[in-house]
């Protein structure tokens, strides 16, 4: 039995990688249709950021691992004491039908193989999934899925 646990998840969304990777690492565009109660700094590489979601309040710092735009970006930030001490996010772009579209793939992973790091992992699972659809919405239809989602 593994020690930690991760999971991924995907989907293509119609845009050249540059424009989702823009996306995700503009903190204006990010609070737009993600982190919900404001993204404060961009996602360069080496940068301490934060953002706030409506529905988990309270800044979360987030440490820029890596960047190689628009191919890869890699995040950490902590985890709840218990479940993993901090944990790391990839988000991988691929570029598909001849750059046309991308295919976006975030993993994350270095939960605690327990209950509570299950618990937390599929928590946060489906925080990635909510993130990746509402990417697609806002950035294909510049709607903002999320929000009045949670508050």
């Amino acid at each position: 039995m593994p020690e930690t646990l991760s999971f991924t998840v995907s989907g293509r969304i119609a845009r050249p990688a540059a424009a989702v990777y823009e996306a995700i690492a503009d903190p204006a565009q990010l609070t737009q249709y993600f982190a919900t109660g404001g993204a404060r700094g961009r996602l360069d590489p080496g940068a301490q950021v934060s953002w706030d979601f409506a529905d988990h309040p309270g800044r979360f710092p987030v440490t820029v691992v890596e960047a190689d735009p628009p191919r890869r970006l890699v995040i950490a930030w902590e985890a709840v004491a218990g479940v993993a001490d901090r944990t790391t996010v990839v988000f991988a772009l691929e570029l598909v039908d001849d750059g046309a579209r991308t295919l976006v793939t975030i993993t994350e992973s270095a939960w605690r193989n327990s209950d509570d790091g299950a618990h937390a992992a599929f928590r946060n699972c489906m925080g990635w999934t909510q993130m990746l659809d509402s990417l697609k919405v806002w950035i294909e239809h510049g709607i903002a899925l999320r929000d009045g989602y949670y508050s």
